[in-house]
C-alpha cells in the first residue's frame, strides 16, 4: 500500500499494472540485497539485479516522456526533479535523479512500513508515549479547525516536536539498516588496528544506537530522551539513514510519511486492549 501510494506522489502512476511491476521488482531488489554475489539466473542476486534494472529502466522511459511532452496543470515530484536537471545552477544530474527517484520508492517500500509496524507495537506498549503523541496531534486537528484550513500543511508538519521525538526513537531501536558500506580514503587506526585506505568497512549501527554510554537504559522505549536534540540529522551516535555526505536521499520522506500516519492512526482511531 505504501509502495503504491509512493510511486503514484512521486511518479504520478496510475496504472494499477504499473504499479504491481513496480512493486515486484521492489521486491526482487529487497530480496537479494543482501546476499551472496552469484550473478547466475534464478539467484537472489541475479534478481536483485534484474529488480533494479527494470525499475531504472521505467523511470528513465518516464524521464524521456516528461521531456519530449511536459505535464500540464498539477505537477508532481519528478516534474521538480527535471526542473533541477535542466537548471543551469543545480548539480544535479539525469544519473543523480535517476538514483534518487529509484531510491525514493525503496524507502516508502521497506524503511517506512517497517518503522510503522515497529513504532506500532512500542506505543501500544507505553500509554504515556501515546497519550502525549494524541494530545499534540488534537491539538494540530483543533488549531486548523479554527483557521479554517485544509489537510497537514508543511507548517504542522515541522511542528510535530513530539513525533519526531517518536520517529527517532523508534528508528534507535529497529535498526532496520543491518549495516552501513564505506569505502576507506586514507590509512586509518582504530585501537591498535590500522585500516589500510582502499579498504571497505562494514559500520553497525547497532552498536551505536544501543550504547549504554551514550543512551541511558538503551533497550527501553523512550522518546523524551530526545527532547532538546536535534531530531532530523543524523551524527556519530545516530545513523539510523547514514550520514555525511552519503546520507539517505529518503530520510525525510520516511519521517513525512510516518507523521501523516501518526495523525491519522491518534485522531481518528482509539486503541482497545483485549485480555
Amino acid at each position: 500500500m505504501l509502495h503504491g501510494f509512493a510511486v503514484e506522489k512521486l511518479y504520478s502512476f496510475s496504472d494499477p499494472e504499473m504499479i504491481r511491476g513496480h512493486k515486484q521488482s521492489y521486491d526482487a531488489f529487497l530480496r537479494g540485497l543482501i546476499s551472496f554475489p552469484l550473478n547466475i539466473p534464478g539467484t537472489a542476486y541475479w534478481k536483485c539485479l534484474q529488480g533494479r534494472k527494470w525499475a531504472v529502466k521505467t523511470i528513465k522511459k518516464l524521464m524521456e516522456e516528461r521531456t519530449e511532452s511536459p505535464r500540464m496543470g498539477e505537477r508532481d515530484y519528478l516534474d521538480f526533479v527535471m526542473e533541477e536537471i535542466d537548471s543551469s545552477e543545480s548539480p544535479l544530474t539525469e544519473k543523480m535523479a535517476t538514483d534518487l527517484l529509484f531510491l525514493l520508492p525503496f524507502a516508502a517500500f521497506e524503511s517506512t512500513s517497517s518503522t510503522i509496524v515497529s513504532a506500532f507495537h512500542y506505543l501500544t506498549a507505553h500509554p504515556a508515549a501515546l497519550a502525549e503523541l494524541t494530545r499534540e496531534h488534537e491539538g494540530i486537528l483543533k488549531r486548523r479547525e479554527e483557521s479554517g484550513s485544509g489537510g497537514i500543511s508543511w507548517r504542522e508538519y515541522k511542528s510535530m516536536t513530539f513525533t519526531h521525538m517518536v520517529t527517532n526513537e523508534t528508528l534507535r531501536l529497529t535498526n532496520i539498516v543491518p549495516g552501513i558500506f564505506r569505502k576507506v580514503m586514507k590509512d586509518v587506526e582504530v585501537k591498535g588496528y590500522l585500516i589500510p585506505a582502499g579498504w571497505t568497512v562494514m559500520v553497525y549501527p547497532t552498536a551505536a544506537h544501543l550504547n549504554p554510554s551514550v543512551y541511558d537504559d538503551p533497550l527501553s522505549f523512550n522518546p523524551w530522551r530526545w527532547e532538546g536534540q536535534k531530531v532530523n540529522s543524523g551524527s556519530e551516535n545516530f545513523m539510523a539513514f547514514g550520514g555525511g555526505s552519503r546520507f539517505c536521499s529518503g530520510a525525510e520522506f520516511v519521517k513525512l510519511c510516518m507523521a501523516i500516519f501518526f495523525h491519522h492512526l491518534v485522531t481518528k482511531y482509539r486503541y482497545v486492549q483485549f485480555d
